[in-house]
């Protein structure tokens, strides 16, 4: 077991290293370090915005960095002078407190090495001053996440939402007290569940939707291929006070579901996808995913978009969401014959997209998102 320090900064560079070398995600391995660390909660704070921040502007620090260094660094170093740089340039770190309290993470064979790049960083110009390599290094994502996002809405909408995932998002409290981006609170709005309907949530975890779905007083059945994931879904059920008779809990595969066909009088498939439009909740999606899983990723959500159709009665409802704002994983698929599209305005505040809708991160302060929805006619 990783020993937790109780130091912020050293903590933070322990989970930055965990993040870039065995893979961690982010929005996992941060809560379980902290939740074992004895660190005050302005502390704890502070690591998230470390640990988070850095790594959404991992590319901006290092151009930041790399104007004052003629040898590439090892990656230990250069893991170092992006917490630094992100300190300085980003985080709200006076230059002096960034330099030194940095410098003392380093080994002392690169000390004063990480000292002269971060010292010639700070006497430099500002971020908000400097001439960037590409706007795409500017807003610290791989190049073709940001040429996918001028691809689809624009160079200048491309960059508002870029810009706009490198903010940490502001909480969006319930009702009920869960915690839920609202956007998504606008997806499960949109099923328009009544009481007494059987709604599937085909992905369900971690149980946001489905939960938000159950307080309109449906019986919704929340389904997750990984037990653990289903396990997610039934701690926030019961933490809510949703028994098993209003919402029930299974570990399935949703591209052959173990559900008798037409038994359900609407189906949510908020499918596995790219996370484009999530990137500011999940800080290291945007180095994780390539360009080749778009491709499979996409046959994934068509085999399940026509299983979960299948399940669904005549006269019935099926609505599809991604957390991405590509038309490759959305309005691109096709919905087996016997379906009509829905094009009622749905809650929220969605923009018109081909068959469906979509929010922009910078319009509503938003994950990126797109819906559709359909009723079944035969």
């Amino acid at each position: 077991m990783v020993r937790v320090t109780d130091d912020p900064r050293h903590l933070a560079l322990t989970l930055l290293r965990r993040i870039e070398e065995e893979g961690a995600f982010a929005n996992l391995v941060v809560p379980s370090m902290l939740d074992r660390s004895s660190l005050s909660r302005s502390d704890r704070a502070m690591v998230t915005d470390l640990v988070y921040g850095t790594t959404r502007l991992r590319r901006a620090c290092d151009a930041l960095v790399d104007r004052h260094i003629t040898s590439p660094p090892d990656a230990a170093t250069r893991r170092i002078l992006r917490l630094g740089a992100y300190q300085w340039g980003w985080g709200g770190v006076p230059a002096h407190a960034a330099v030194h309290e940095t410098v003392a993470l380093a080994p002392r064979r690169v000390r004063g090495f990480v000292n002269a790049v971060l010292r010639r960083t700070v006497e430099g110009a500002p971020p908000s001053d400097i001439i960037w390599p590409s706007a795409a290094s500017q807003l610290s994502v791989p190049d073709w996440i940001f040429d996918l996002y001028v691809a689809e809405v624009g160079q200048d909408q491309a960059v508002a939402s870029l810009e706009r995932m490198n903010v940490p998002p502001a909480p969006v409290v319930r009702d009920d007290g869960y915690v839920q981006d609202q956007a998504s609170t606008w997806v499960a709005d949109a099923v328009d569940a009544q009481p007494g309907e059987r709604i599937l949530d085909m992905c369900a975890a971690p149980g946001g939707k489905a939960t938000a779905i159950a307080a309109k007083g449906a019986t919704v059945v929340a389904a997750d291929l990984r037990p653990q994931r289903a396990g997610l879904i039934a701690d926030n059920a019961q933490r809510l006070g949703y028994g098993s008779d209003h919402l029930s809990v299974v570990a399935a595969d949703g591209s052959s579901p173990p559900f008798t066909p037409g038994q359900f009088d609407a189906v949510l498939l908020d499918a596995p996808c790219s996370g484009l439009g999530a990137l500011r909740r999940r800080p290291d999606s945007r180095w994780r995913v390539q360009p080749s899983d778009i491709k499979v990723l996409g046959a994934l959500q068509q085999s399940l978009i026509d299983a979960a159709t299948a399940l669904v009665k005549p006269g019935g409802r099926f609505t599809y969401s991604v957390c991405t704002i590509n038309g490759s994983e959305s309005i691109d698929h096709h919905v087996p014959e016997g379906w009509e599209v829905d094009r009622s305005q749905p809650p929220g505040e969605w923009q018109p997209f081909g068959s469906g809708w979509r929010v922009l991160p910078h319009e509503a302060d938003t994950d990126g998102m797109v819906l559709m929805r359909y009723r079944r006619t035969t």
